[in-house]
């Protein structure tokens, strides 16, 4: 068994209770508000602005016998820049204002998710932000596209409003398959161990920001 597959099973329950939130279902069937839909991208824009800080802050911060793991945030830099502004444009053309949203401030359970992001790699163990990675792309695979076609029949709004869900859907099905040859690369058992905790407990801190989002 791959260090990957064994995290996949030892995060299983986690990932269910996420899907499992009220919201999330309810935007699978397409029974979501734009109200909802603009809440969450207002949560999504205040946390995918952190992701290439975050990485870079990764790779500063591990051991430098790590460098395919440095080499691997690098990849990610590339890729993840400026998909905050994809957000700004979906809530632009679903009839939100995007510049009220870049000026305004996230939630209180988005804010904890980043900081315990932050306080992962700065205070403990940096290869635990493997686990953020882990639950934000995987999350994307397996409901990003299905609720954006959902929501964006039910809520008639043009496919412009989606470009983040939709995109983020089949681009972290690449991503995924590079993440797997990351993690497998790790060896020591107390580096998987903090990917499983930090992958668990980032299932609980995203699914927060879900649970407050307005009903």
């Amino acid at each position: 068994m791959t260090f990957y597959d064994e995290l996949q099973i030892k995060t299983q329950d986690a990932r269910e209770a996420l899907f499992a939130i009220p919201i999330i279902q309810n935007a699978l069937q397409g029974r979501i508000t734009k109200t909802q839909y603009l809440a969450f991208l207002k949560e999504a824009f205040h946390h995918v602005k952190h992701t290439v800080p975050l990485l870079k802050a990764c790779e500063a911060k591990v051991s430098d016998e790590y460098t395919w793991l440095k080499e691997g945030m690098q990849h990610y830099i590339e890729d993840e820049t400026g998909h905050e502004e994809w957000i700004l444009n979906d809530i632009h053309h679903a009839g939100g204002n995007k510049e009220n949203i870049r000026q305004s401030s996230p939630h209180i359970t988005t804010e904890l998710m980043v900081a315990d992001a932050y306080y992962q790699i700065y205070q403990s163990n940096p290869v635990g932000f493997l686990g953020m990675v882990f639950v934000l792309e995987g999350t994307s695979i397996a409901i990003a596209t299905h609720a954006a076609e959902a929501m964006q029949k039910s809520l008639k709004l043009p496919e412009e409003a989606f470009t983040y869900l939709t995109s983020h859907g089949s681009l972290d099905l690449t991503h995924i398959e590079f993440f797997k040859t990351l993690v497998n690369q790790f060896t020591k058992k107390e580096d998987q161990l903090v990917v499983i905790d930090c992958a668990n407990k980032f299932y609980s801190l995203y699914g927060n920001i879900f649970k407050h989002l307005p009903m």
